[in-house]
């Protein structure tokens, strides 16, 4: 009885996966990139956070790419649309890290720091685009602070990655000693 509602609470877990996966990926095409355009220009970088790290430089130059208008839509970008899509992906990560590891749920804390530190990026450059409205410039601390988050994401991410492909491998395995067996 007991392995019966097990295999119901894993198909449950694996159907969540997929919807999420889903959601992820309408909410990349459909609403994510739509909302990007406001401020996207044709040379260089269209979002600081997809750079492993960034220089002052870096963002000095990523603002002073833009309108103002373009800016405040960076601003709300990071405030709205940037922070559901983090729940979205941790979401599908975290289900998908669930269904694989179904006796290894503490894995699911990665991709829920990651999200943190998203979170964590976008409030930090907010505060640069903030300092930028007001006195042009950005403080190398901030940059710093933020490029610095910016990279445990990264690390966040590829870990997550790592222990989603890790757990395909292993259902791979499994499934093929099943066959074999």
């Amino acid at each position: 009885m007991s392995e019966i509602i097990g295999q119901s609470e894993e198909r449950k877990t694996l159907y969540y996966a997929l919807g999420f996966t889903l959601a992820f990926f309408l909410y990349l095409l459909f609403v994510l990139s739509p909302n990007g355009k406001c401020f996207a220009v044709d040379v260089g970088s269209n979002s600081l956070g997809l750079t492993f790290s960034y220089t002052q430089e870096m963002v000095q130059g990523f603002f002073g790419l833009r309108t103002k208008e373009q800016l405040i839509c960076y601003g709300q970008f990071l405030q709205i649309w940037d922070v559901i899509f983090a729940i979205i992906y941790t979401l599908m990560y975290a289900t998908w890290i669930k269904y694989l590891f179904n006796q290894r749920r503490l894995l699911m804390i990665v991709p829920i720091l990651g999200m943190l530190a998203d979170w964590s990026e976008n409030f930090a450059e907010i505060l640069m685009l903030k300092s930028y409205f007001i006195s042009n410039s950005i403080s190398e601390t901030l940059v710093s602070v933020g490029s610095g988050i910016n990279s445990f994401k990264w690390v966040m991410s590829s870990l997550t990655y790592l222990i989603i492909l890790v757990g395909i491998i292993i259902a791979i395995i499994a499934f093929i000693k099943r066959k074999l067996n």
